[in-house]
């Protein structure tokens, strides 16, 4: 199993979200031309109070988000817009790091799109994984490849541009 999924909220139980993050986790990696069973994500899936302290505790932002991410190294990519120092699997880069999602958050922004709930977090699973990779989105060239590789797996998952009318 790539993905170890520790649920704190129960409502995550019912949304089903182990099989799906482990569905988003692995065409991620798949996608990048890595070996989902060569790697270990760990997964905390929680509520907006929760995230919230985690944020404060680690961003300095005392509110909650949908998602964070802690990778295990830095992979990011010098360039802007350049691909990621991509991990080795079964070596010391096998942990790729931790990720944590708010229910409260991801079901709130579901509905302000109108967007099924389990394409949003399937997204965020995605979004997630790829900050864990190295993949950024705060220089302009970097959130264009990001956004562009997120859609492309999605996509592979049947599910819609998240950024179409964004």
């Amino acid at each position: 199993m790539l993905v170890d999924t520790l649920i704190e909220d129960p409502r995550w139980e019912a949304a089903g979200l182990e099989p799906l993050a482990e569905a988003a986790a692995r065409a991620t990696l798949a996608h990048l031309c890595l070996d989902p069973d060569g790697f270990e994500i760990a997964l905390l899936a929680c509520d907006d109070t929760r995230i919230a302290a985690l944020n404060a505790d680690f961003r300095g932002k005392p509110s909650a988000t949908n998602v964070l991410s802690w990778p295990s190294a830095e992979r990011g990519a010098a360039q802007p817009g350049a691909m990621p120092q991509l991990p080795q699997p079964d070596g010391p880069d096998a942990e790729l790091g931790d990720i944590a999602i708010a229910f409260d958050t991801c079901q709130a922004e579901a509905q302000a799109a109108d967007k099924p709930f389990h394409h949003h977090v399937t997204h965020l699973v995605v979004h997630g994984v790829l900050h864990l990779l190295g993949f950024d989105h705060i220089r302009d060239p970097d959130a264009t490849l990001m956004e562009t590789t997120e859609t492309v797996i999605l996509g592979k998952l049947g599910i819609p541009n998240p950024y179409m009318g964004a």
